[in-house]
């Protein structure tokens, strides 16, 4: 058995289930429970799993181009080095936890688990000689768990709140036992934890994620935090949602991601000594912004999340940036020089860490290849300063037709993932589509 895994039975005495966790392109977490007693085996040989697990639809459903049509077959899963910890469950610390990424049979890397599509980012990044330094911003709402009688919009505040106590600190008075445990959680587990404060919204709240410079490392952290907040907030009789727009006239739920390179020498690439920045940052963005458009699958993964965008609705619109400017879609930080960064806002809180995260890299990593040239900021109020701007996707089915058609998502990403990816996303799209809403009902059924 690894040392680790000697020490950690040491210290808790009481494990007795290993949870063997992957994360599907949804990022939902898959995989086994397994007896304490087959952990040496799961970490020397790993586990066998469909490589269908991690390409399957919001409902955990397979896809059959992607399942069925080869037959189903397996994947090797072999465990992620170093990422054994323990697990705080309600009756103590009895279970411990294993991070699995997946590989095909010739050992290649399957470009349809998430992780492997951003290691192969990273990879690339660093080949060129930069790091990237990443950190993350979860937000989500604390609703009140509904009751057997009850729907899950019954959980909801009511609509006619007219705020959400913005910074308040009365609103984490409320859940001071829930988010200390929640605290608890997190420091078994070993997670960057940086504080929580009170969104815009009623019952939204954010997370802060310290930065680190291995960004495959740093979201399987982010994965296991989200798993840990909907588990403790279960235990308090809360419902914990990433859900982009679950109240229609409030603002939705995003995942800021903060990204800056550095060099083989430690020394921030965008750090120029002052607010501008260097060429590098300015090529950088101008490549965010050129794949924006054909990532917005990405970073708005789900039926629901296109509802988010809405001007003036703290979501961005266009494909646009600015300096300390909360209003575009890439934001540069006011900030010390050495911290010289991009905030990439677009991103829902239901977008796969791995995969938003990647698809920043991968921008970056175009505009700096290509040399592109970035616009002018924007100044003051985006949505009024660049109406003009095209418009991001702006319903699930352009951004499938978007990402599809994408040559640069298949130079930066891989056909395999595009393939993949998107006919998880066509399969949900078309659920929704055949569906009739109960407004479609009230509003033509006797009309």
């Amino acid at each position: 058995m690894h040392s680790n895994a000697d020490t950690l039975l040491a210290q808790h005495p009481d494990i007795e289930t290993v949870e063997a966790l992957i994360t599907d392109c949804n990022g939902a977490a898959r995989g086994k429970w397994l007896p304490i007693e087959k952990l040496p085996a799961l970490l020397i040989d790993g586990i066998k799993l469909p490589k269908s697990a991690v390409a399957q639809d919001a409902w955990g459903r397979d896809v059959p181009r992607i399942a069925l049509d080869n037959g189903d077959l397996d994947g090797w899963c072999q465990a992620v080095p170093d990422s054994l910890v323990p697990v705080l469950t309600a009756t103590g610390i009895d279970r411990a936890q294993v991070v699995l990424t997946m590989f095909k049979e010739d050992g290649a890397p399957l470009l349809s688990d998430p992780r492997q599509v951003l290691a192969q980012v990273v990879d690339k990044l660093e080949k060129k000689g930069f790091v990237p330094r990443v950190a993350i911003e979860l937000e989500f709402n604390l609703f009140r768990r509904p009751d057997d009688n009850q729907t899950l919009r019954d959980a909801l505040p009511a609509e006619n709140e007219t705020g959400g106590n913005l910074y308040g600190l009365s609103s984490l008075d409320e859940h001071a036992a829930l988010f200390d445990a929640l605290k608890a959680s997190f420091e078994t587990q070993g997670l960057p934890y940086e504080g929580v404060l009170k969104e815009a919204a009623p019952a939204q709240y954010e997370i802060n994620v310290a930065y680190s410079d291995d960004a495959v490392a740093y979201c399987d952290q982010v994965i296991r935090m989200q798993r840990c907040i909907r588990a403790v907030a279960e235990r308090f009789g809360a419902l914990a949602s990433f859900m982009p727009k679950p109240m229609e006239n409030q603002a939705g739920n995003g995942m800021h991601v903060h990204c800056s390179l550095l060099d083989t020498s430690g020394q921030n690439v965008f750090d120029s000594g002052d607010i501008e920045g260097t060429p590098l940052l300015q090529q950088a963005v101008a490549g965010c912004l050129e794949l924006m458009a054909d990532t917005q699958l990405i970073f708005a993964p789900s039926y629901n999340a296109y509802r988010r965008f809405q001007a003036g609705n703290h979501a961005p619109t266009q494909p646009n940036w600015g300096y300390d400017n909360r209003t575009t879609a890439l934001r540069i930080p006011a900030s010390p020089s050495p911290a010289t960064r991009i905030e990439h806002r677009v991103a829902g809180a239901d977008s796969n860490p791995y995969l938003a995260v990647a698809a920043l890299l991968a921008g970056i990593s175009l505009g700096i290849d290509r040399q592109c040239e970035a616009p002018p900021p924007i100044s003051g109020n985006a949505w009024v300063e660049d109406a003009d701007n095209v418009w991001l996707p702006g319903h699930m089915a352009e951004a499938i037709t978007r990402f599809v058609e994408s040559a640069n998502v298949r130079e930066t990403l891989s056909a395999e993932f595009q393939f993949a990816f998107s006919e998880v996303k066509k399969q949900e799209l078309d659920e929704f589509e055949r569906r009739v809403t109960d407004f479609e009902l009230e509003t033509y059924l006797s009309a």
